[in-house]
């Protein structure tokens, strides 16, 4: 069975946009800003989906486009003040930046209570030790897909192959916390088939097109393809071998309109939970 990830959207964007109303009756409209520096065309893309996104749910949306050479100083400074404006509830730096800018850096300077996308190293830890915080918007949309398909994830083996800060790890940990047992494998993994092939849930976020072929599925299994790969001038594929392996996983999600349309939408609910911490201080 395909796990459709845009019908999904659509049905958490419509309960997303009843929360932001309920919360425009109270005086409060949840922002989100989004700073983008330099030209990179698909980082504009990206953008563009996400202020479209707010658009639709009805979250106000502050787009901030910065020239390739702004300074390190100067990105900083912004963020200071995003985190001290009251209409943002939500800050997010699309990356990659420009090489004269460090990351991590800019990370850390927004404030963890800001921080949609689950990026600085307070939200981590606080992922990691069982607390409350925003976590990654992409292993957000995997555990969401797969509790779409009525799947009880307490009690299965899972395995992740991808060990990203963005993907890997954090998806682990939210398997972890459902009560899954995990396996993160990685390029040193040996015998990396014979790990997947033990996987009741399979999540595949290595960034290589379609190699996990159907040797590494067991029959049965859920398979959350995170991966999207340009093969070519058009075409865009997963991590998994789609067709060859649908026919032998329970529930398979597409490349692309699977985990991509969930990714954004839980961004806007990240920055509506944000809104609403912000009502009930």
């Amino acid at each position: 069975m395909i796990i459709d990830g845009k019908a999904l959207a659509k049905e958490k964007r419509a309960e997303i946009a009843k929360q932001v109303e309920a919360l425009k009756e109270k005086g409060v409209t949840p922002g989100l800003a989004v700073v983008l520096v330099g030209e990179d065309p698909a980082s504009q893309i990206y953008v563009r989906n996400k202020h479209k996104a707010c658009e639709e749910v009805g979250i106000y949306s502050r787009k901030i486009t910065l020239p390739e050479e702004t300074t390190e100083e100067e990105i900083l400074k912004i963020i200071d003040e995003l985190n001290n404006d009251p209409e943002i509830d939500g800050i997010l730096v699309q990356l990659p930046l420009p090489k004269h800018i460090d990351p991590d850096k800019v990370i850390l300077s927004i404030s963890p209570d800001k921080d949609v996308d689950g990026f600085h190293p307070v939200n981590a830890g606080r992922l990691l030790t069982g607390q409350d915080g925003f976590f990654p918007c992409t292993p957000l949309a995997v555990m969401e897909l797969i509790k779409s398909a009525g799947v009880d994830v307490s009690g299965k083996e899972a395995v992740v192959v991808g060990r990203s800060n963005i993907v890997g790890k954090p998806v682990s940990m939210l398997l972890l916390r459902e009560n899954a047992t995990v396996t993160i494998c990685h390029s040193k993994t040996k015998d990396l088939a014979d790990v997947c092939r033990r996987a009741d849930i399979l999540v595949a976020a290595v960034g290589r097109p379609e190699m996990i072929t159907s040797d590494y599925v067991k029959e049965g299994a859920v398979v959350i393809d995170v991966g999207i790969n340009r093969v070519g001038e058009k075409k865009v594929v997963g991590d998994v071998a789609f067709d060859e392996v649908k026919d032998k996983a329970a529930y398979i999600t597409p490349v692309p309109g699977g985990v991509g349309p969930m990714t954004i939408t839980m961004l806007l609910y990240n920055t509506l939970l944000s809104a609403q911490k912000r009502v009930s201080k």
